[in-house]
């Protein structure tokens, strides 16, 4: 029987940011149809493992290796295959959502025609037919994480990496993009999703991966973790695992100062 191979390998991966060591030695095999819920505190490492992964950040220790081939002597041809929502994204507001997205097209090697006519359908998909024409500067935010999600879809990806993607949808875009995910997975699409909104994570994920101090700290299913003697929901693990058990108390002192007389 064969062995599948990684879609990404992950060995060793440290990161420095001056004195303070962000990463400590990563270790992640990650295989094609796979829905990654990466979580972790602020800080932990999770957006630096995204960008080294992407090519964004350098001076690394370590291999990273994508497609079966180490990113460090990788041509920038491996990135037509990855597609990417940033937490925090600066969109070209003077342009036109149909200018934008030709031009992302085009980036990633598209023909400006097939570009088009695939945002046009894509955008009449997602309710935004009418605003089609309208520079993205009149767009409210959710609608400008719409414009960003189909951007990170148009090029037919084989890896998505989404920070947060749905900050700003509405309920119905939610369903809808939670079941684009589960069938771009049966596609056999690869998808890296990191949120803090643990409910999210947990029901979509079919791999949670906890980053905590620049470490993998627990890796499986959630029915895995559970299993671990780590009873409750994906929040009441994630809250075993990073030590963090003040959110009571805190929030009971936060409503004592503001009832102050």
């Amino acid at each position: 029987m064969d062995v599948q191979e990684p879609i990404l390998s992950i060995k060793n991966l440290k990161k420095t940011f001056g004195s303070k060591e962000v990463l400590k030695g990563v270790q992640l095999d990650v295989y094609k149809g796979q829905i990654i819920g990466y979580i972790g505190p602020n800080g932990a490492g999770k957006s630096t493992t995204v960008k080294i992964i992407l090519g964004l950040e350098e001076d690394y220790t370590g291999q990273v290796t994508l497609f079966g081939k180490d990113i460090s002597v990788s041509s920038v041809e491996y990135k037509k295959r990855i597609g990417y929502v940033p937490e925090m994204a600066d969109l070209y507001d003077n342009l036109t959502a149909e200018e934008y997205l030709t031009f992302i097209a085009e980036l990633y090697g598209m023909e400006a025609e097939k570009a088009q006519g695939k945002a046009e359908k894509l955008i009449r998909l997602f309710g935004l037919y009418d605003v089609y024409q309208s520079r993205i500067a009149s767009y409210s935010k959710g609608m400008k994480q719409k414009i960003l999600i189909i951007s990170s879809i148009l090029h037919n990806p084989d890896v998505l990496f989404l920070d947060e993607p749905i900050n700003g949808l509405d309920a119905n875009s939610v369903m809808i993009f939670k079941e684009l995910l589960a069938q771009l997975a049966s596609q056999g699409k690869t998808i890296f999703y990191s949120s803090h909104i643990m409910d999210v994570v947990e029901k979509i994920s079919n791999r949670i991966v906890l980053l905590h101090n620049g470490q993998i700290v627990a890796d499986g299913s959630f029915e895995e973790l559970k299993n671990q003697n780590r009873e409750g929901s994906l929040e009441e693990i994630f809250n075993q695992l990073t030590g963090f058990n003040e959110h009571r108390e805190t929030a009971a002192e936060i409503v004592s100062v503001v009832q102050e007389v």
